[in-house]
């Protein structure tokens, strides 16, 4: 089978991120694979060594993202490719989905596997933008998949419940948490991991120009949450305690 995943160089959100006039501050940050394409990558393996084939990495960044797809490399993918997209300033998931598509016009695809959101972004488009363009089924959010006879037999997550779908191959997937555990990758993954093919492509290998990939989105401005405020605890009797409550919710929090 050919197995493809695509995946996202995403910050560590475990880590303290920094903003700096709308702008993440990058020196010092920690960088890993988006935990939601980790269950794709998983997945992609397991299927892979049920059915045979070859698992295939594929992100668009810069030469950054090379450390991480080194690590879905040494977690047992066979293959990692680069997009470059340096020559795009701000990129956005259209200009994700441009890249991915043009990469993947020309290649035999049975499945492929990605996150069902970036934990950064947060908008989940690029997995049925890209299905979209390539005209092939797609199903988001799953968590489960079994594939007999050119089938693919699917659990997908809706809003607390399963939903059971049978789709035809090529397909397209999401992985929502729930799908597999991921593994870590051993010692000697590493080492084979440095030995592995890993391309780059730039826009020229992709028969693509600037304005092909041009973002359709700006982004405004960033900034953090506000800081918790202390709880406050409301005394007296029951309707007491809901004249207090309905008025702070109008006075101070504002949200009536």
């Amino acid at each position: 089978m050919n197995i493809y995943v695509i995946m996202k160089r995403t910050f560590d959100t475990e880590e303290k991120i920094q903003i700096d006039n709308g702008e993440v501050v990058e020196d010092g940050a920690e960088f890993i694979i988006n935990p939601y394409d980790e269950y794709a990558v998983e997945e992609a393996i397991v299927l892979r060594d049920e059915h045979g084939g070859e698992v295939t990495v594929v992100t668009a960044g810069d030469e950054e993202a090379e450390k991480e797809l080194r690590t879905a490399l040494a977690m047992g993918a066979d293959k990692a490719v680069l997009l470059e997209n340096e020559e795009i300033e701000d990129g956005d998931t259209f200009t994700t989905q441009a890249l991915l598509a043009a990469y993947f016009k020309d290649k035999e695809v049975d499945v492929i596997l990605g996150g069902n959101v970036a934990v950064d972004g947060g908008s989940g488009q690029v997995g049925p933008r890209l299905a979209d363009q390539l005209g092939i089924n797609h199903v988001t959010s799953i968590t489960s998949i079994k594939i007999e006879n050119g089938t693919a037999s699917i659990e997908k997550d809706v809003e607390g419940d399963q939903m059971m779908l049978e789709v035809q191959l090529p397909v397209l997937v999401t992985a929502q948490q729930g799908l597999n555990e991921p593994r870590y990758p051993s010692l000697p993954g590493i080492m084979k991991a440095k030995k592995k093919p890993l391309e780059t492509l730039d826009l020229d290998d992709l028969d693509l120009d600037e304005d092909d990939a041009e973002p359709k989105t700006k982004t405004v401005d960033r900034f953090l949450p506000p800081e918790k405020q202390a709880g406050k605890i409301i005394e007296g009797g029951t309707d007491d305690q809901v004249q207090e409550l309905v008025h702070l919710l109008k006075t101070e929090a504002k949200v009536v």
